[in-house]
């Protein structure tokens, strides 16, 4: 990957590293999946919104309306509250760990939709050390009651969620500046979770630590992460991009056991190892990719806030 993408690479897996911390802390305070997810998303819509021209956000869903609405739906709609969810039943740790299916989604679906993005060899050695790496970091935590495996099932179809996301990104929305298509996505999802939040909202005023949480959520881990995600995709790939979720459990594990007191398996000493080489054997390319920028050298790609 070039410079501009690994530098989005470390920007969203340390901040999609940090939300399985903060949906504990709000599923523990007392808010519902639905009403946390449509929360954490009015916040990164107004954050966004606030920063690019909103001419440039009602041009972004002429004739692309659908294409939005789907990358919303898949990307946010759906896995926002299925992590919730999960989290009701698992670990921070766990689900950032089942999270890491999500590359391995990307490969299956490939196979039918994008032979581009089709792996094997190097890539595909990476992808199953990642994950295998992931594995021995957390350890096996669902024991095999109901509720835990009612959330990893949950937490799985977000992982599965995530796969077919960035392939409609890449398809179909790779050429807009990424603050502006974000925008549009998060504006949607507010609109399409409301009733979700309407529905089932908090019985009580949440804590102070539980506010700051979700406020957390949609700047920084909404807005910020997923502007950075947009270049990502658009400079690496849909299956590249996705490695982050072998980082993110990383920063998952340290920030609940430092936080949270979780004590993950054994495997540390062996799974970080696995996590880093398997980040670098999937990032790795035969050839150059063609970006956005490659493609329409007229049309300079867009700077985005903290990349070069």
């Amino acid at each position: 990957m070039n410079t501009r993408a690994w530098t989005a690479f470390g920007a969203v897996s340390l901040l999609w590293g940090m939300p399985y911390l903060l949906l504990k802390v709000g599923v523990d305070g007392g808010v519902p999946p639905g009403f946390l997810a449509w929360a954490r998303v009015v916040l990164g819509a107004v954050t966004l919104l606030a920063l690019v021209p909103r001419k440039a956000v009602r041009e972004a869903f002429r004739g692309r309306l659908r294409w939005l609405a789907a990358f919303a739906v898949a990307e946010v709609v759906l896995p926002f509250p299925l992590i919730a969810v999960g989290e009701q039943h698992v670990s921070s740790s766990l689900a950032a760990t089942l999270i890491a299916a999500a590359p391995l989604f990307v490969a299956l679906l490939a196979l039918r939709f994008d032979a581009s993005e089709r792996v094997g060899g190097r890539r595909l050695a990476g992808l199953l050390a990642g994950l295998g790496g992931v594995a021995a970091l957390v350890g096996v935590d669902v024991s095999g009651r109901p509720d835990e495996l009612l959330g990893a099932a949950a937490i799985l179809c977000a992982a599965f969620c995530y796969a077919v996301g960035p392939m409609i990104l890449k398809r179909r929305l790779a050429d807009l500046d990424p603050r502006v298509s974000m925008a549009a996505v998060l504006l949607l999802s507010s609109a399409l979770l409301a009733p979700a939040a309407a529905l089932d909202p908090p019985r009580a005023m949440p804590s102070a630590p539980v506010i700051v949480a979700v406020v957390v959520l949609g700047v920084l881990c909404t807005a910020a992460a997923m502007v950075f995600y947009g270049v990502l995709v658009a400079e690496a790939g849909p299956g590249r991009a996705l490695v982050i979720t072998y980082v993110n459990p990383v920063v998952a594990v340290i920030l609940g056991m430092a936080l949270l007191g979780e004590r993950p398996g054994i495997g540390m000493a062996v799974g970080l190892p696995l996590i880093l080489l398997g980040s670098w054997l999937s990032t790795g390319r035969t050839k150059p990719p063609v970006t956005v920028a490659a493609r329409d050298t007229s049309r300079p790609c867009p700077p985005v806030p903290g990349t070069p």
